[in-house]
């Protein structure tokens, strides 16, 4: 009897040391539904789809991309936060839809609602002139602003948009107000500035360069390599940072393991030539977070809208 009882011993000492191994690689044994909250067409679908090439290669299960656009993204959002927490359902979130929405319309979700898997990209934006403004850097700028507090226009693709947002932070950091003119895109308020419409606005450096518009000023930590004159808005004078940035985030409640997996992979996927190669023709830096320092992230960044928006008078509560 003591060989068969050894024997025994040592099989189950082997499953016990590999029970961790199978956590540690767990998969959905389904193809996994990646929910981009925007219609076809845009940045974040184009982000989104080629994400989805790389996580398939990845993960080697099916990633399937699935357009649900409406709200401000707040749709495709909410799909995400009440599907079956078992790694079938995630979603490319950028920033403005789950750190500001919910408090300017009705959500079922907070920014605290979900279990954050990576941040994928990282896109700096910059203060653009409208043509015929009258300054011409950060500085005039301002001084325009202090002339009265209607003196300064500046263009937003929506009220409560992280562009918006972003300038009214900026203002505010500075110690000065402007007039907000709501649009409902960057290509709309583009045309405003070519038209001289209004004196300035915050959009992708990509604007800048497809325009010709001059930018004077990168909320990033440092320059863009793309425009290595134009100066960080802390060189500029005023000491704040703001970018549109996203990443993957799932049902809460989404075990460990799964977790863990799907974070290596979109770790591999983000480093990937695909989707760097991606990011470089969409002007979006490409930046990699695990899934806490993600989380912190848009906790953080959501704790500063909710009292900027009440400040702006767009907040439902």
């Amino acid at each position: 009897m003591e060989r068969p009882i050894r024997a025994l011993t040592a099989a189950l000492a082997l499953l016990c040391l590999a029970a961790p191994v199978r956590a540690q690689d767990a998969t959905p044994n389904r193809p996994i539904q990646l929910i981009i909250p925007f219609p076809p067409g845009g940045n974040t679908d184009l982000m989104g789809r080629a994400l989805q090439a790389e996580l398939t290669r990845a993960l080697g299960q099916t990633v399937v991309a699935v357009n649900r656009g409406g709200a401000a993204g707040a749709i495709g959002v909410a799909e995400a936060f009440r599907a079956r927490p078992d790694g079938t359902t995630i979603a490319l979130s950028p920033n403005n839809a789950i750190t500001t929405q919910p408090f300017m319309q009705a959500t079922p979700y907070q920014a605290d609602g979900f279990r954050y898997l990576c941040q994928v990209y990282d896109n700096p934006q910059v203060v653009i002139l409208g043509r015929g403004a009258p300054f011409e850097d950060v500085r005039g700028m301002l001084g325009q602003a202090r002339r009265g507090p209607d003196a300064l226009t500046y263009g937003v693709p929506g009220m409560g948009s992280t562009q918006h947002i972003l300038t009214a932070q900026m203002l505010r950091t500075a110690g000065v107000q402007a007039l907000a003119v709501p649009f409902t895109g960057a290509g709309p308020i583009a045309t405003a500035a070519l038209g001289g419409q209004i004196m300035m606005f915050v959009e992708s450096a990509a604007v800048s360069t497809s325009t010709g518009l001059t930018a004077i000023a990168v909320l990033g930590e440092r320059r863009l390599p793309g425009m290595p004159n134009v100066p960080t808005a802390a060189e500029a004078g005023i000491a704040m940072v703001g970018s549109t940035y996203g990443g993957l985030v799932a049902p809460a409640g989404l075990p460990d393991d799964v977790a863990a997996t799907i974070e290596r992979a979109c770790e591999r996927a983000v480093a990937s030539e695909g989707f760097r190669s991606a990011a470089e023709r969409l002007n979006a830096g490409v930046a990699f977070l695990p899934g806490a320092a993600f989380r912190a992230r848009f906790l953080a960044e959501a704790e500063v809208n909710r009292g900027l928006l009440a400040e702006l008078g767009l907040t439902n509560r």
